[in-house]
Order: structure tokens, then sequence, then C-alpha cells
């Protein structure tokens, strides 16, 4: 079978990039503590959240990147590249953790109190024993609350190999080792331990996480044709989405069950609890994802036509530098929050805070984008791309040969 595919080789979507935005600015709203917005983000009326747009667009853009170096350069090359990418995300994760404790500590210092970094972010044990728990997190058997999801991002992206090499003898092997990982994880046999002194889980189970990466992966890839829009289709997608909703809105804030005002919605929820698990990636949590992203898929418009104007645009910005600023939201989150509390939530602070957080992930791709343009390279210079061409390095890198 052919390995090449159309999805791989087109232009980036202005689409995936303005979902990735979406989600970077959903998810920073989640990680303020304390953030009255929190209340009316789409986990609160869902099964799934930003958390799921975010992994099932990574596959689509880990498909458009480096399903490529695979086609072009062969399997040894695509590996290659896929180990300098986890390399970099490795020491990210690893370098962000350190960066926002100190952040942590330094809140704690300067408002005299003690509780960012014990409460807000439960890092008091890195302190009291650094040794083994610095070990723990260069080795990924410590992995902090906070930090959960690039650890899962790095075994799921280390899979892609695999996948690959499955896939040019059958992508019906592909689908099968995907749902048996998943399988595995549901039935309690595949997992990975946070913290070995109180045996927690990985929040983002990888085994179970690699379903909805891959199958935004398989999407793009040209795997599984994109569904066409039709009213059934439409129909069931949107029945899946406003039923949720009352089920959904169970553990955070105010929605709690019902607003207070319907206990039965609690139980209902709490009933659901392995069927909607955000760490097993339950199986109606899975179905609620496809039946929103089916729903903006068509919203959207054929080619994203129904994306104009600023907001779409600083979205797609954001969207093409996930990486930095996902790092740069969890660091302005902390102080975010400490802003929020020192302004006791008042409306106008938790208005100016969300809107400032926003501009700061904007500014960040901002400037990552013009770093990645700088202007003493000259993109036009031939003399230059050939001898990059030439590099082995620039092979992994997902350059074409020349």
């Amino acid at each position: 079978m052919s390995t090449g595919s159309d999805a791989a080789r087109r232009a980036r979507d202005p689409r995936l990039d303005f979902f990735r935005g979406l989600g970077m600015g959903i998810i920073l709203v989640a990680h303020i503590p304390w953030n009255p917005w929190t209340n009316w983000i789409p986990a609160r009326f869902g099964f799934s959240d930003a958390a799921d747009m975010f992994v099932f667009c990574s596959g689509m853009a880990s498909a458009i990147a480096f399903g490529r170096v695979f086609d072009e350069h062969g399997w040894w090359v695509g590996a290659l590249r896929i180990l300098h990418r986890l390399w970099q995300v490795y020491w990210a994760h690893v370098c962000v953790v350190l960066v926002v404790l100190a952040v942590a500590i330094g809140l704690d210092q300067v408002l005299g109190v003690d509780h960012y970094v014990q409460e807000e972010l439960k890092l008091g044990p890195m302190l009291d024993e650094p040794g083994p728990h610095l070990v723990g997190l260069l080795t990924l058997r410590f992995v902090p609350n906070y930090f959960d999801i690039l650890p899962m991002y790095l075994i799921v992206l280390g899979m892609t190999p695999a996948v690959m090499a499955l896939a040019t003898r059958s992508r019906a092997l592909v689908a099968a080792a995907s749902i048996a990982l998943w399988a595995g994880a549901q039935a309690g046999i595949l997992g990975l331990t946070a913290d070995a002194a109180t045996g927690r889980p990985w929040f983002f189970n990888p085994f179970a996480w690699q379903l909805l990466f891959f199958t935004g992966f398989a999407f793009a890839r040209g795997w599984i044709p994109a569904p066409k829009p039709n009213w059934a289709l439409l129909a069931a997608a949107l029945a899946t989405v406003i039923l949720s909703a009352p089920l959904a809105c169970q553990s955070e804030f105010s929605c709690y069950a019902g607003f207070g005002a319907i206990p039965a919605l609690g139980a209902a929820h709490d009933a659901l609890g392995p069927w909607i698990s955000k760490t097993q990636l339950g199986p109606l949590r899975y179905g609620h994802f496809l039946a929103t992203a089916y729903l903006a898929y068509v919203a959207v418009g054929e080619g994203g036509r129904r994306l104009t104007g600023a907001i779409p645009a600083a979205l797609r910005i954001i969207g093409r530098q996930t990486l930095a600023v996902f790092l740069t939201g969890l660091v302005a989150a902390q102080l975010l929050g400490a802003m929020l509390d020192v302004s006791n939530r008042s409306p106008f602070a938790v208005l100016v805070v969300n809107i400032l957080g926003q501009v700061v992930l904007f500014g960040a791709a901002s400037v990552v984008s013009a770093f990645k343009k700088p202007p003493w390279i000259r993109p036009n210079d031939p003399g230059r791309a050939v001898s990059l061409a030439r590099s082995p390095a620039a092979w992994a890198a997902g350059l074409p040969r020349p």
C-alpha cells in the first residue's frame, strides 16, 4: 500500500491552528487557580474538554509535521525526527516544573504566605525531599499535578514510529493496536504511577489517550476519511452534546448538581464514572469529543472559510506555537491567580486578569514566530537553502532533500 498522503503534504490547515489556539486559551482559563470564569468553560457542559481538543489536534499536527518525513526519507529518519521532538518536549517539561516551582516560592515569599507551593501546586515534597523527587522528575516517575499533559504527550508521540511501521502493513493493524491499548487501560491493566509515595496514577493515562491522538493522526493522514456534512450525522452529534450537558456539569464550583437544584444529576454523574473518566478517556468522553469535533468541523465551513476576523486570526497565531504558548500559560496562570488573590476576585479584576492572560499568550506566540523568522536569515538565499538541505540533521527536521 502507498504510505503517501495528500493530507500530510498539503499546506497547514487554518482550522487546525484555530482550534489549537482556542484550546490554549481555554486551558489557561482553567489553569488560573480559583478563576470564576472556569464555571463557563466547555468542560462544564460536556464530558470532553480543551484537553481532548489539544490531544486530538496534536495528533493531526504530528501527522502533518512528521508524516511527511517518514514518507520522503524513510522510517529511520522519521524516527530520528520524532526523537528530536521528544528531546525538546522532555526538557521543556523538566524546565517548566522548576520554573513554576520557583515562581510559587517567590509568591509565597513576597506575599508572606505558605500557600502557593503547598496548597495550590502541592509541590511541598519536592522541597522536603529534593533528591528522590528530582530523580523522579527526570525519569518521569514523579509527575506533579498540574504538569501531567506533557509527559502523556511524550509517551504517545513516542509511539508514532511503531504506528508508522504498522501502517506500512495494514491500517487495520494500527486501529487494532490502538484500541487494544485503550482497552487495556480501561481494564486497569495498563497505567503508570505518578508518585510512588502515594500510588497516585498519571492523571492522563497515555495508553488510553493515545486513542484520541491517533484518531486525529489518522484523519490528517487520510486513513480515516473526513465525514461529509449530512443532517442525520449532524442531528446525532447535536443530540449527544445536548443530552450530555446536564450530566457533565457536576464537578466544579456552582454548577454542581444542576446549580444545587437537582441532586439526582450529581448521582447520575457519579454512576457514569468509568464511562466519562478523564484519566482513562472513558468511551462516553471519547464519543462526546467526536460529536463536538464534528459540530465544530461543520460550523467553521469548508477549509475554515467562516474563520474570518481579528479574533480567529489571533487564535491561529497562537495555535502555530502551542508548545511555547502552553509553557508560557503554565507560568502565567500562577501569577494571574496571585493577582486574583490580592484583588479579592472582584468582577472587574476577574475580567482584567483573564483578558490579560489571553494577551500574554498572543504575545508569547508572536515573539516565538518572530524568532523563527529572524532578519539575519534570508529565506530566499539559494546557497544557504542547498547547504541546509544537504545536512542529515535537516532531513531529520523535516526539510526535503535537494
